[in-house]
């Protein structure tokens, strides 16, 4: 038609050569505006059936086992630790350590001294010896009462139960006095801090001449820590705790020795949560003879996490968390479905999921909610879905 026009113009000779390139142009402009019109629509077309009818991709669900790494947050701390106070009221007579120094077993720390407790002790003495010799005096009594009553008619048998009666009294009397001194004589041993096991004073809060005793200082006299062997102590997130052995090794470093790293065992599970963080404490022996580390240092923790059981594996994008739940989409006769499940353990791009989920089920590899639940999709995959079912329908018709 265009060209039809322009032979129509050149036959009409009154007309000028800038008219006629005016009236080309102008023509040349109205077609370009209509193909331009057509493309327009036709891209509105493509997006509108795209969104009626989405093309995507899927991944079929498998099982298998994911083993995986978190990183947690640790703490070194000494393997035995013991405050050391005093327990009754007394001064400090000696000091024979001082922070940092090396300490064995049963050696003695410090010397208090309470004066009080030598007149104690010899007032309970003499306690003691009072009460046995009315023990003496009350044995003998009966001991000629018993011989006497032998001749009857010489003693009255009330005589005799009143005389053993009276012994059996002081020899209780004896054995109180006796216990009353052995814990008088037990708070001397109390005088003298010993170490309970080898250790480091990493603690001193005492001088001497100091007044210490139970409700006079509030701080411990002495702290003794074992650095020879550490707890590395862990708390582990409730969802991560299927995953932990006794036979896992992790490892861990220290800021104060970048680049090193350490391995360690777990040796102790808790067996519950916290209640306060929800998490499972685990602890690691560290065994530190060279004390490149120190207690209650903060670590960086890789504890490995490998699945136990066989599960589903899919990749983290197939897996929407919403406000209200956790789901993947499982592609159903060419139809969205929302399949609720739980997330498990997580390594690179893959995450463990429980669900009700078959194994070889189609579901959606990048979802996200936007795809609603019931609605038309259609498998890039598979080639396949509402338009295409319509075609192959339409040739089986031609043919």
């Amino acid at each position: 038609m265009f060209l039809c026009t322009i032979m129509n113009i050149l036959k009409n000779k009154s007309i000028n050569l800038l008219a006629l390139v005016a009236i080309i142009a102008s023509l040349l402009g109205a077609c370009h505006s209509d193909k331009k019109e057509k493309d327009e629509q036709k891209q509105e077309q493509q997006d509108e059936t795209a969104l009626e009818d989405p093309t995507i991709e899927t991944v079929a669900v498998k099982k298998g086992e994911l083993s995986s790494n978190i990183a947690v947050p640790g703490e070194l701390m000494p393997y035995s630790q013991v405050e050391l106070y005093a327990k009754i009221n007394s001064y400090v007579k000696k000091l024979y350590v001082d922070i940092g120094s090396v300490v064995h077993q049963g050696q003695l720390l410090a010397t208090l001294e309470a004066p009080e407790i030598n007149s104690q002790l010899l007032g309970a003495q003499s306690k003691v010896k009072q009460q046995q010799a009315m023990l003496y005096a009350s044995k003998a009594n009966y001991d000629r009462l018993f011989s006497t009553s032998k001749t009857p008619g010489t003693v009255s048998q009330n005589d005799i139960d009143q005389a053993e009666a009276r012994k059996n009294s002081d020899q209780a009397n004896v054995e109180a006095a006796q216990s009353a001194y052995k814990e008088i004589a037990a708070n001397l041993a109390y005088l003298e801090i010993r170490a309970p096991f080898d250790g480091v004073i990493t603690v001193r809060n005492i001088t001497l001449g100091a007044y210490v005793g139970p409700g006079r200082t509030v701080e411990p006299l002495l702290v003794l820590e074992d650095q020879t062997k550490l707890r590395l102590v862990v708390s582990v997130p409730e969802v991560y705790t299927r995953g932990l052995s006794l036979k896992n090794t992790v490892s861990f470093s220290v800021r104060s020795l970048p680049g090193k790293v350490f391995q360690a065992k777990i040796k102790r599970l808790a067996g519950a949560l916290d209640i306060k963080l929800r998490a499972e404490r685990v602890e690691m022996d560290v065994f530190n003879k060279d004390k490149q580390l120190l207690p209650h240092m903060y670590a960086d923790v890789n504890v490995p996490l490998p699945s136990n059981d066989s599960t589903f594996i899919l990749p983290k994008t197939a897996v929407v968390t919403s406000t209200e739940k956790v789901f993947v989409i499982r592609v159903n006769n060419h139809h969205a479905e929302w399949v609720n499940v739980q997330k498990g353990i997580q390594s690179g791009d893959y995450i463990e999921v429980f669900g009700k989920l078959n194994n070889g089920d189609q579901v959606i590899k990048i979802a996200t909610d936007e795809i609603r639940d019931g609605s038309d999709v259609k498998d890039k995959a598979a080639g396949t879905g509402k338009n295409e079912a319509k075609k192959d329908s339409t040739n089986t018709k031609k043919s």
